[in-house]
């Protein structure tokens, strides 16, 4: 059940990212799911190596935010995303 509510809390972060980075009308629901779970993972990955450690609520909500915007802009310099 845990994997479910990942994946749904995954979709809102990609979402909420695509939104932020104007690049919503180009991803589907998948594309908006796998960047919010793998930009969460960035997230967290570099708030570890800055020291914050967020365990949930608003920080760890932000934490994942940032990191799927962050995996957008990466997607958008490799050529993934490209803003029409």
């Amino acid at each position: 059940m845990s994997w479910i509510i990942s994946l749904i809390i995954g979709g809102i972060v990609g979402w909420l990212a695509s939104i932020v980075m104007k690049t919503n009308a180009q991803m589907g629901w998948i594309a908006n799911v796998l960047v919010g779970v793998v930009g969460s993972m960035l997230g967290y990955w570099i708030a570890g190596l800055l020291g914050i450690a967020p365990t949930g609520g608003i920080l760890g909500f932000l934490v994942a935010v940032v990191g799927a915007v962050l995996l957008i802009f990466i997607l958008n310099k490799v050529g993934i995303f490209r803003k029409a």
